[in-house]
């Protein structure tokens, strides 16, 4: 897989590797944790969610022009390892539930995930950067979307088994306390917390029999009780996954500086002058070309913004999703210390399908391109699009007849069970959103790598992971429609977004081909 490919490529994407695998275990968990932690509505946690998604993705246009100034790109990604590190220790320490003071531990999280945030923004870019000038050398630039579809692929082996060891984790936590999952009770106990007695009499009766559902043969003969210290132990176990992110990030450190040598050094080039401009050795294209390279990426910029959009409802509305209208009773993996269930494994039948997909991606694209078919980037990005539409076809057709958000809670727990969909309607669903993500992510970055001029490498970069910080910023739109419209309608909303995109898209490919030439 590596032949033809830089030293530096297999080293690189370890290190990323395990960064991402520390990022997946937060963010599998990150909106059920919010929402488990504080009581706070799916709509709440979405804008915390959105705005947490958005920074990490807006300040890595602000790693990249700290890189791009300083050309100490290597410095700027170990300074990112060691503040994500830092952030990860924040919200890892474990802090009592119910939590004395909400507006205290939700601004200490939130301090947490900003520290992450600003790490990733110096780290993210900056690498890609990298990435990107080991293709500059003229023997490996035809092998530039096969690096990057590589580099992608690695990402996400750690995506794969970060999901689950969160989940093993918290319920190993649980059990260890005497208590079973259920993704339903930390609802239902802050709702007692607020109500008491005055709880509907359907909403006190599913407390009451899932309370006793998950005590492992212990009777519950107090309420108030239960309900403080199950929110506690499941918590608990949360904070504890956490640990495990900030271990990651550790191993991805020690990586990145053992192989630092093998990665391309910006700074032994010719720099830029003073005043900013690039030198004549550098850069070989006019100032017309530049405006023109940097309208096309900028294009791009806008059409992916309502990808990101749809797709990272995979930690937000598909999350809840998974957690209100699927049996999970079927999926149980036990391990002996732990047992494996609950909706957040989901998240890793994306990346395991990316690491599937990728080498079948990579062959079909390398076939096309020997016979001097394979599709421009554009045009790539434009079919992923389409896809991506199709995803939320599929869902909306799935959803067509069940309740919508706002019964469920008048709704017997056996009315709720005859309701529930397979498993395989997730599988199905992040199965054709991942193909589309394969058409844009990957090679959206060797587009950028390809069109940014070289003395903008990093702030184009940045741009387009800001462009992503932009649609992660609308995420919460997904919440907002979950809760308030028919689950068809909502899913339809982002199959608009999508299709509208895709034929945005096409009509520019041909300028956005010529400018890449």
């Amino acid at each position: 897989m590596f032949k033809n490919h830089p030293k530096g490529l297999i080293a690189a994407s370890l290190a990323n590797m395990g960064e991402r695998f520390g990022f997946y275990i937060m963010m599998a968990i990150l909106t059920l944790f919010i929402s488990a932690k504080f009581g706070l509505s799916e709509q709440t946690t979405g804008y915390v969610y959105s705005a947490f998604y958005a920074s990490i993705y807006l300040l890595a246009l602000v790693g990249g022009v700290i890189a791009d100034r300083s050309k100490k790109y290597k410095a700027t990604i170990v300074a990112g390892l060691v503040i994500m590190a830092l952030g990860y220790v924040l919200i890892a320490i474990p802090t009592p539930t119910p939590v004395p003071n909400l507006a205290l531990y939700l601004t200490l999280t939130c301090v947490g995930l900003g520290v992450i945030a600003f790490g990733n923004g110096l780290f993210k870019g900056n690498l890609q950067v990298l990435i990107g000038q080991m293709y500059d050398d003229p023997r490996y630039q035809s092998a530039r979307d096969a690096g990057f579809q590589i580099f992608y692929m690695f990402i996400n082996i750690g995506g794969i088994f970060a999901p689950f060891m969160a989940v093993g984790i918290r319920n190993w936590w649980l059990g260890h306390n005497g208590f079973d999952y259920s993704a339903e009770l930390p609802a239902l106990c802050h709702q007692y917390l607020r109500e008491g007695a005055n709880m509907p009499a359907q909403a006190m009766e599913n407390l009451q029999s899932l309370a006793s559902k998950v005590s492992l043969g212990n009777e519950v003969t107090d309420l108030q009780a239960f309900v403080g210290q199950y929110l506690d132990v499941f918590n608990r176990g949360f904070h504890y996954a956490f640990i495990a992110a900030v271990v990651m990030i550790c191993v991805s450190m020690v990586i990145f500086l053992i192989n630092q040598k093998k990665f391309p050094d910006p700074s032994k080039k010719e720099v830029a002058s003073k005043d900013g401009a690039p030198s004549q050795n550098e850069v070989q294209m006019s100032a017309a070309e530049i405006k023109q390279r940097i309208y096309a990426l900028f294009a791009v910029f806008g059409v992916v913004i309502f990808f990101w959009m749809s797709f990272h409802q995979n930690g937000y509305s598909l999350t809840y999703f998974a957690r209100d209208y699927v049996d999970l009773s079927v999926i149980k993996i036990d391990l002996g210390f732990t047992v494996i269930k609950g909706a957040e494994i989901f998240q890793s039948v994306n990346p395991l399908i990316v690491v599937c997909l990728t080498p079948l991606v990579m062959y079909v694209f390398g076939r096309l391109r020997n016979q001097g078919k394979e599709p421009s980037a554009p045009r790539k990005i434009a079919i992923g699009m389409g896809i991506a539409a199709l995803a939320y076809v599929f869902l909306m057709v799935c959803s067509l007849g069940l309740p919508d958000q706002s019964t469920l809670g008048g709704m017997t727990e056996a009315a709720k069970h005859e309701m529930l969909l397979t498993p395989w309607v997730m599988v199905g669903m992040y199965f054709i959103l991942t193909l589309a993500e394969l058409f844009i992510s990957p090679l959206g970055l060797s587009f950028v790598s390809k069109v940014a001029p070289p003395h903008l490498q990093g702030v184009m970069q940045g741009a387009w992971l800001a462009a992503t910080a932009l649609g992660n910023s609308l995420l919460f739109i997904g919440g907002i429609l979950y809760t308030s419209v028919p689950l068809w309608a909502c899913w339809l909303v982002f199959v608009g977004a999508c299709a509208a995109s895709m034929i945005t898209m096409l009509a520019m490919v041909k300028w956005l081909e010529r400018v890449a030439k």
